[in-house]
């Protein structure tokens, strides 16, 4: 899925990114508000890994999103 397209339904799919990075709360989630990058600075945050694994994680589940 296109990254505008996940940003427009954000709220909709929060429950998906959830149940992707459990780690993440409902407050965070709700601050990235559809960021790609704010999601990614959170994913590696919270799970300590390298931007580039960060990213290939939210690319990866945003093609199924």
């Amino acid at each position: 899925m296109n990254w505008d397209i996940v940003k427009g339904k954000w709220k909709q799919i929060t429950g998906s990114a959830k149940s992707q990075w459990g780690k993440l709360t409902e407050d965070e989630l709700q601050q990235i508000d559809g960021d790609r990058e704010a999601l990614i600075g959170k994913i590696q945050e919270k799970y300590g890994v390298a931007r580039d694994e960060a990213e290939k994680e939210v690319d990866e589940w945003a093609k199924g999103a």
